[in-house]
């Protein structure tokens, strides 16, 4: 791939254009959700060589696209994404040990197949840069890429030079089918919060075969919400079509287990 630097490709601080998501909030809430088999995911990396989460990054990219075009008010530059990044694969020690990276979403590129090119370029370089830190500094990192933000909001300042879009998080789910006393669980919702001049929050969840997207916003500063299902669909779907995938068949689901009470002697 061409240098991440070369093409723009590198996420900073302050680059996120305005958009109608970096505004103050009402305590009104939309949230929408649905779930997608993952294994669409992994058929486009690897006809890609993107990972699962670059992928999902590249979905959501689309169906923001599409909402803000929709709307009429696309930005000529890319959306600015800020992406969690667990660190417990680093140690053993317990409570939250989290970084954070910026990603360029592309949302300026039409062709699917070069946007998610761009992001993937993009969370190359943020994480290239995250490897060559030390744990703690890496902690340190996400907390100081994050300050500005309420500096920015005293200053009322956040609405016309965003430090970031929105916040998309990734948060591995078990793959197994988990049981409550027989009852199967079939889904799971991932909600997260909205804040002032981040009105708009996506979470991805996978729980099984499936990848659960979940966006949740300001009903005042977001509308039409549950639009942005009927974005990641056709965002999935473009994808596939510009590769040549078909989508895949969806499995039988087992049957629930019958819980057995036995009688005492």
């Amino acid at each position: 791939m061409r240098s991440a630097y070369a093409e723009g490709a590198t996420a900073l601080p302050f680059q996120a254009p305005p958009t109608p998501f970096n505004v103050e909030i009402s305590g009104s809430r939309r949230f929408a959700s649905q779930s997608y088999s993952l294994s669409r995911f992994k058929r486009i990396g690897e006809a890609t060589g993107a990972t699962v989460n670059d992928v999902t990054l590249a979905i959501c990219a689309g169906a923001l696209r599409e909402y803000l075009l929709v709307q009429n008010k696309l930005p000529k530059k890319p959306l600015i994404a800020m992406v969690p990044v667990s660190l417990h694969g680093e140690t053993s020690a317990g409570g939250n040990q989290v970084s954070l990276l910026l990603a360029s979403l592309a949302t300026d590129v039409a062709d699917p197949l070069k946007r998610l090119q761009r992001i993937v370029e993009s969370t190359t370089e943020a994480k290239n840069r995250l490897t060559k830190m030390p744990r703690l500094q890496k902690m340190a990192h996400g907390i100081t890429s994050i300050a500005p933000l309420g500096a920015g909001i005293v200053t009322g300042t956040a609405e016309k030079h965003p430090l970031f879009n929105l916040v998309i998080s990734n948060v591995p789910g078990a793959r197994e089918t988990l049981y409550l006393n027989g009852a199967r669980l079939d889904e799971v919702y991932p909600v997260s919060i909205p804040t002032h001049y981040l009105a708009l929050n996506i979470t991805i969840s996978g729980y099984g075969d499936n990848l659960g997207f979940g966006y949740i916003a300001c009903r005042r500063s977001v509308p039409a919400l549950q639009r942005m299902l009927d974005y990641t669909h056709n965002a999935i779907e473009e994808l596939e079509a510009a590769l040549g995938l078909e989508e895949p068949k969806p499995k039988a689901r087992k049957a629930a287990r019958k819980t057995v009470r036995k009688k005492a002697p």
